[in-house]
């Protein structure tokens, strides 16, 4: 997922992007603790993803206050 494909949805849509992530980055903690988990590059890529999402997310909230 690329920041700037994420810059273009809105705080609630930004908002549900990210309890999806962390959803999937349970289910993916689950499958790993398991040995159910095949792809493990996985795990990375979900938390760079809800990073992304949270840094936009403060950049419209900083943009908001000026």
């Amino acid at each position: 997922m690329k920041a700037k494909d994420l810059r273009f949805l809105s705080e609630g849509e930004l908002l549900e992007k990210e309890k999806e992530l962390n959803e999937e980055l349970f289910n993916l903690h689950f499958q790993h603790a398991t040995g159910q988990l095949e792809n493990v590059m996985r795990l990375p890529q979900v938390k760079r993803d809800i990073a992304r999402v949270k840094t936009i997310l403060q950049e419209k909230a900083l943009s908001k206050g000026k």
